[in-house]
């Protein structure tokens, strides 16, 4: 049930924008277990002027292929999964997007079950 949000600099191809959708998407049913049909992705381009970030902040050296990616889903991962998740989706954005690892910046934001709705006006996995 993951909503994943993917902001980067305009311009990239349609091509570079389906493969880090399906990377993000691969890492999260292998880490996850998220049914391979439970696929909901917003890409967001933004112009150098909307898109800001810290070129080097702790440490890490990004460029303007920098992508943000967040994520809501339902909260109770534990912490080795969450960063399970975060070294997959870096490491398939850079084997199937030619992404550098430093210009992949996850967040992750948890929330409740019931807070969901996917159609019919309905909260499918409340109890």
């Amino acid at each position: 049930m993951p909503l994943v949000r993917i902001s980067l600099l305009a311009g990239k191809s349609e091509s570079h924008k389906q493969k880090v959708s399906a990377a993000i998407h691969r890492a999260l049913v292998e880490t996850i277990a998220i049914p391979a049909q439970d696929r909901f992705h917003v890409i967001t381009e933004h112009t150098p002027a909307d898109f800001i970030y810290d070129p080097q902040y702790l440490n890490v050296r990004r460029t303007s292929d920098l992508v943000v990616i967040q994520i809501t889903l339902s909260a109770g991962r534990t912490l080795e999964v969450r960063k399970a998740l975060f070294c997959r989706v870096a490491e398939l954005l850079h084997q199937e997007a030619g992404l550098r690892k430093e210009d992949v910046l996850i967040n992750l934001v948890e929330t409740a079950k019931e807070n969901w709705s996917f159609g019919n006006g309905e909260a499918q996995y409340a109890t």
